[in-house]
C-alpha cells in the first residue's frame, strides 16, 4: 500500500528522517557514555544529581522525539510510491536493524530510570561495551539502504 500523495514530499521526508535519525544516534552514543561516569560514582551526591537530570533531559528532551520522528518519518517514506524496492532482501535486515536499536533504547531508558531510583544496574565494563552497540546497528542499517547487498 501506498499513499500517492506523499511523492512529492518524498525529498523533505527523507530529509528530515535523516536529521532524526542523526539526532536519536546522537542520543544513543551518547547516554551510554553518560552511564559509564554514572557508574563510576560512588553514590548519591551532587554528582549523581547532576548525571541523573543530564540522563533524563537527553532522554526526554532530545532521544525520546527524535526516536518517534525517525519511525514516523520512516512510517511514511514507506507508504511512499517508488521509496522501497520490496523485492531486495535488504529491507528485512534493516528492519530488524531499526527494532533492535528501539530495543536498546528502551534498556538504556529502564536503565535512566534505576540510575534515578540510586540503583546501579550494571557495572562500568558493561556499559563501555553497550556503547559500541549503536554503532554496530548503524553501520548495518547504513549499509542495508545505501548498498542493498541483497
Amino acid at each position: 500500500m501506498t499513499v500517492d500523495a506523499l511523492a512529492p514530499l518524498y525529498p523533505w521526508t527523507k530529509a528530515l528522517h535523516l536529521i532524526a535519525v542523526i539526532a536519536w544516534m546522537a542520543g544513543l552514543f551518547y547516554l551510554p557514555r553518560l552511564f559509564v561516569y554514572h557508574s563510576q560514582l560512588p553514590g548519591a551526591g551532587a554528582q549523581a544529581t547532576l548525571f541523573e537530570t543530564m540522563e533524563r533531559r537527553l532522554l526526554r528532551a532530545i532521544m525520546n522525539p527524535a526516536m518517534i520522528a525517525a519511525w514516523l518519518l520512516g512510517l511514511a517514506l514507506i507508504l511512499t510510491p517508488g521509496a522501497v524496492d520490496w523485492r531486495g532482501g535488504w529491507w528485512h535486515l534493516k528492519l530488524l536493524s531499526v527494532l533492535l536499536m528501539t530495543g536498546f533504547h528502551m534498556h538504556l531508558a529502564g536503565a535512566r530510570r534505576a540510575f534515578a531510583a540510586g540503583q546501579r544496574p550494571h557495572t562500568e565494563r558493561y556499559w563501555r561495551m553497550m556503547n559500541e552497540v549503536p554503532t554496530v546497528l548503524m553501520i548495518v542499517i547504513v549499509i542495508m539502504v545505501i548498498v542493498k547487498p541483497f
